[in-house]
This record gives C-alpha cells, sequence and structure tokens, in this order.
C-alpha cells in the first residue's frame, strides 16, 4: 500500500501514517558472512532471492576460503562463517561462543583437466588421482591413466598439477579423499584445509583453480562441479569403493549423503568421501554454516534464523538447478533443531 502524507503536524502525518500503512517496518539487518567458495554460487543465489521478499535484510557475503571464513567467524568481524571443513573438537573449543554447524547443501568436486583433444569422460581412479599429485605420475600417456581409458590417444604432455593456495575446504574434502584412498598421501602429506603440497601451482579460490586449469594445456586441478561447468572445463567419472566409475551428479552425490544419516543423528560433522554406496560419487562433502548459539546481537540473529529456515525450504529447491544436492529430510531436521537451541 503507498502512504502519502499531506501538510499536517508531524505527530498526526506519524498517526496516519501508522494507520493507513500499519506497523513500522522491521529495522533494516545487513548479514556478514565469510568462508567456503565451493557454496558460493548457491549461497550468492539464496541472498539475491530471499532479498526479494524481504526487503530489510541484505547480505555481506565473502568467498575467502573456509580458513579465512573460520578466522573471521571466530574474529567476532562476520555474523556467521561458512566452511567445508567442520571445526575439530579442539577448534570448536577455541571459538569464544558455543558455535553450531548448520549443513546447507551437499556438493562434488571434480577432477578438472585440460587436454587438447580429449572431451568429457577421461576416468581416474583414486590411487591415480593420489599418485599425480604426489608426482609419481608425470605424463597424460601413463599407462596406468592409459589402462582406465582403452581407446582413449593420450597425449604426451607432461601434467600440471593445480591445487588451492587458500585455506580451504575443498581442499579438506579433497585431500580427505586422497587420505582414503591412499596410504602414502595419508602419512606423508596428509588432511587439512591447507598442506604442504609435495609439487603444483596454487590458485586461489575454486575459481582461481578453475582458471589455471583453462589456460594450461595438460593440468589437472580439483574444483567443485558447479565451476567447472560454468568455466567449461573437461572432467570426468571417479572410480569408487565399489570399483564403479561413477559421475558428479545429483543423484550420485545424494548417494553419497545418503550413507552418513545414520551418523549424524550423533554429529553432522561428517565425512562422506569415498562412501559405501554403488553409485555413490567418491569426491563429496556437506558444507556448513557456522552461527552462534550466544548471539550478541539478537536482532541480527532473529534475521539470520528466518533466513535459514528459509533456506532448508524454498532454497533448497534451487539447488539442483546449481548442481548441489539437496539436504536429506532428516538433515533438514536436525537443523531445526539445532537452531531451536539459539538464545534469543
Amino acid at each position: 500500500m503507498l502512504c502519502i502524507r499531506t501538510g499536517m503536524s508531524a505527530l498526526a502525518t506519524a498517526a496516519v501514517a501508522l494507520a493507513v500503512c500499519g506497523a513500522p517496518a522491521a529495522r533494516a539487518q545487513q548479514l556478514k558472512g565469510a568462508g567456503a567458495t565451493f557454496p558460493a554460487p548457491i549461497y550468492q543465489k539464496w541472498f539475491f532471492e530471499y532479498n526479494k521478499t524481504h526487503r530489510n535484510v541484505s547480505f555481506d557475503y565473502q568467498p575467502v576460503g573456509s580458513g579465512g571464513g573460520v578466522a573471521q567467524y571466530k574474529a567476532g568481524t562476520v555474523d556467521f562463517g561458512a566452511t567445508d571443513a567442520p571445526l575439530s573438537d579442539a577448534e570448536r573449543a577455541s571459538i569464544p561462543w558455543p558455535t553450531l554447524h548448520i549443513p546447507t547443501v551437499v556438493g562434488a568436486e571434480v577432477l578438472a583437466y585440460n587436454l587438447p583433444g580429449i572431451a568429457n569422460g577421461l576416468k581416474l581412479s583414486g590411487d591415480v588421482i593420489a599418485d599425480i599429485y604426489l608426482g609419481k605420475i608425470q605424463r597424460w600417456n601413463d599407462r596406468r591413466i592409459a589402462a582406465q581409458n582403452p581407446g582413449v590417444r593420450l597425449p604426451a604432455l607432461p601434467i600440471t598439477v593445480v591445487h588451492r593456495s587458500d585455506g580451504s575446504g575443498t581442499t579438506y574434502i579433497f585431500t580427505n579423499y586422497l587420505s582414503s584412498v591412499s596410504r602414502e598421501w595419508a602419512t606423508r602429506v596428509g588432511t587439512g584445509k591447507s598442506v604442504n603440497w609435495p609439487l603444483g601451482l596454487g590458485g586461489n579460490g575454486n575459481s582461481g583453480v578453475a582458471g589455471l586449469v583453462r589456460h594450461s594445456p595438460g593440468a589437472i586441478g580439483y574444483v567443485e562441479l558447479a565451476y567447472a561447468i560454468t568455466t567449461r572445463l573437461t572432467y570426468g567419472p571417479v572410480r569408487n569403493r565399489a570399483g564403479r566409475y561413477v559421475d558428479a551428479t545429483i543423484a550420485s552425490t545424494t548417494e553419497a549423503a545418503n550413507s552418513a544419516l545414520s551418523r549424524m543423528a550423533k554429529d553432522v560433522r561428517v565425512s562422506i568421501v569415498d562412501g559405501p554406496g554403488a553409485n555413490a560419487y567418491p569426491i563429496a562433502g556437506f558444507t556448513y554454516l557456522l552461527v552462534s548459539r550466544t548471539p550478541r546481537d539478537t536482532a541480527k540473529a532473529r534475521a539470520l534464523i528466518e533466513f535459514l529456515r528459509w533456506a532448508m525450504g524454498p532454497g533448497q529447491k534451487m539447488a539442483a538447478g546449481l548442481l548441489y544436492a539437496p539436504l536429506p529430510p532428516s538433515v533438514v531436521k536436525l537443523n531445526e533443531r539445532a537452531m531451536s537451541t539459539i538464545r534469543l
């Protein structure tokens, strides 16, 4: 309804405005967040769509990587953090306030490659991927890659390994996967948001890795599925624990997530890499928002909770369009239960 005020006293004007227009609009809130690049496309979509119907709530989200997001959340400079790597018990204990992990969507990472003349579909197994990143496989026509791709004319190009240069949940998921399929990787390098890479070029964010791969013939790098598709990179299926070469799809990512549902009832901080499902994609993970259970600004906290409830409902329907798997209903219920514990 349009409110039209005529020349009258300020008091009378306010009274008429209240009577005609209803209660005053809620105070505008800008919610600040920082962290993971992995879910940035869906988060930006959610923020835009939510603001259409909630004009008093806006968002300032900085995709600086999971490590940066955790650091800013811990410092209290943002209202929420975002990470693909759940906090360890020690990390969570170091946060000055009790913190909730709110899973938002499930995503997949692909091994994008730049091989002139070779399109999507190059098959890779976990042991081969690990040995590429360890520097033990150095050319694309290596017999172990060729054995998995009969009939494909692989070039003798040297392999250029690309990885993240920033502290990253995408790196956490990828190195967690490599640790699960390669004992040598687990002992020499290990799992983390940042690791001591044996070799390779570093790119900042998923977009940085995608850019390096796209412009470097012979390159290979791990990126979130949406980044590979939007930048038109080529990638292929990865062999899972069941021995099947599986493409990264909504269905295969969902199957990976479903394997963890019984564990999530106890703790939502789960790993779903190299899961047991016959058609589960092996390089996948939940991504999380970090939210305080004892917020200092209750008005902002209420606005954030209302947004999260929307994200758990209508927002989930937008996930598949951006190549994320929506949360299983049981995980949505866990989130609702967790949010009910926030003290306002």
